[in-house]
């Protein structure tokens, strides 16, 4: 079973196939639009302005010396894309968004999901109007997002998320403009803040989530795991424990309250002993772990030489490697995305199936539950609910999710409650499908 596939087989609205139009903005309208009158595009949704920004996220001094310019006007020959996307190719700004570049990260091993969110066709070349569009999984539709390539900067440098130079020395705006995106869909950078790296993982995939707390869990399982979602090409990321506010770096140089991508997992022999290792990205791209088989650590120095060339790059880009015991003992939260919930046991996707049921429960007719949860109030909602439930090739069910959309009639704001869940028998942790 492929969520993925299954969702796309139709051409309704909201599949890939023809998304949603977020704000009713048309792309191919528009760009044909601008390509007539030969003028660029200025997004009246999501003007290049302080209400783009958000009204605390920067210091009023800093606020006041933004300046949105288009890539043109930042370098000579801006580049979308240069030999490919990399979890390299960034760098956090100003923003704490540190869950949702995680997520970039883990989007970047992915080539078929990310042309799903970034659409090819899109250059600063051919048919440029300053216009670019993406593709996020919203509450159960896929959403085409349009946004003009004005980005914020001070001094002529970017201030959120920042290109990073590889080989080729030129800048790639990839990370810029899909940070732009999804920003516009949160309703500003500062909306971008604080939040969950399963958040963006699902927004990217539509797949399925699973939270895992390393904490709890024996290492050797956990590599496992780990390892068989690497082979069925899952997206992974990781939080540590402490405030997300404050960040402040341990003396083992992880950082408190952040966001990791996980990039890698592997074995090595270390002096004739199977150690597991599991690789990991700081979305700064800077300020790595500092223990045991880190950059630089003598551990490496007893592993053969074939295996020390293939796993290290002593650069401070952000990503190291460590050991599944270290990793279980500091990081309190792991995130695994997918198409299909096989990687848990090893099965085939055809060992699964999935049903999808609709319903709607309206304020003093079909509505019930308890009045006091979180702050949940029915008096005031339409709630639409849907119901997925996952079995094996035995019917036996496996997974059940409830998913209600509450949409409050006086604003029409989407908020998310999860209902009820029912973790699977071949993992104890929860497994959520959006």
């Amino acid at each position: 079973m492929n969520i993925i596939k299954e969702r796309q087989e139709s051409n309704g609205v909201g599949t890939l196939n023809n998304p949603m139009k977020f704000l009713d903005q048309d792309y191919e309208l528009l760009r044909q639009y601008y390509l007539i009158r030969n003028r660029r595009y200025i997004d009246d949704m999501f003007p290049p302005d302080n209400s783009a920004i958000g009204e605390n996220l920067l210091r009023p001094e800093d606020l006041a010396k933004v300046e949105w310019k288009r890539p043109t006007k930042l370098v000579p020959y801006p580049q979308l894309i240069v030999d490919g996307v990399s979890r390299l190719d960034f760098a956090q700004g100003e923003v704490g968004n540190c869950w949702f570049l995680a997520a970039v990260g883990a989007l970047t091993f992915h080539k078929p999901i990310m042309q799903s969110v970034f659409p090819d066709g899109q250059s600063f070349n051919k048919d440029y109007v300053g216009m670019f569009h993406f593709r996020f999984w919203r509450f159960g539709k896929w959403v085409d997002v349009v946004i003009d390539d004005k980005l914020p900067t001070i001094d002529g440098q970017l201030i959120f998320v920042r290109p990073k130079m590889q080989s080729s020395n030129i800048p790639e705006f990839w990370p810029a403009l899909l940070e732009k995106a999804y920003a516009k869909v949160c309703g500003s950078y500062e909306d971008m803040k604080f939040g969950w790296v399963s958040e963006a993982l699902k927004d990217f995939t539509g797949g399925i989530h699973m939270t895992i707390s390393p904490q709890n869990e024996r290492p050797q399982a956990l590599w496992e795991l780990i390892h068989r979602a690497a082979r069925a090409n899952s997206l992974m990321g990781c939080g540590t424990p402490g405030n997300s506010a404050v960040n402040a770096q341990r003396n083992n140089g992880l950082v408190e309250g952040h966001a990791y991508t996980v990039t890698g997992v592997t074995m090595v022999t270390s002096n004739g002993n199977p150690v597991m290792l599991v690789r990991l990205l700081n979305p700064w791209g800077h300020t790595e772990w500092k223990g045991k088989w880190c950059d630089g650590s003598s551990s490496w120095m007893t592993v053969s030489e074939e295996e020390r060339h293939k796993y290290t790059n002593f650069v401070d880009d952000g990503e190291f490697w460590m050991s599944m015991e270290d990793f279980c003992k500091t990081f309190c939260q792991m995130d695994i995305c997918n198409y299909s919930p096989a990687f848990l046991d090893g099965s085939s996707e055809s060992h699964w199936t999935y049903s999808l049921h609709e319903g709607r429960w309206l304020a003093g007719s079909t509505a019930g539950g308890p009045m006091n949860l979180n702050g949940f109030r029915i008096s005031d909602k339409l709630l639409e609910l849907t119901m997925l439930r996952f079995a094996d090739s035995t019917g036996r069910i496996m997974l059940e999710k409830f998913i209600c959309l509450a949409l409050r009639l006086s604003c029409m704001s989407v908020q998310v409650c999860h209902l009820a869940a029912v973790s699977t028998s071949a993992c104890r942790n929860q497994l959520f499908l959006t």
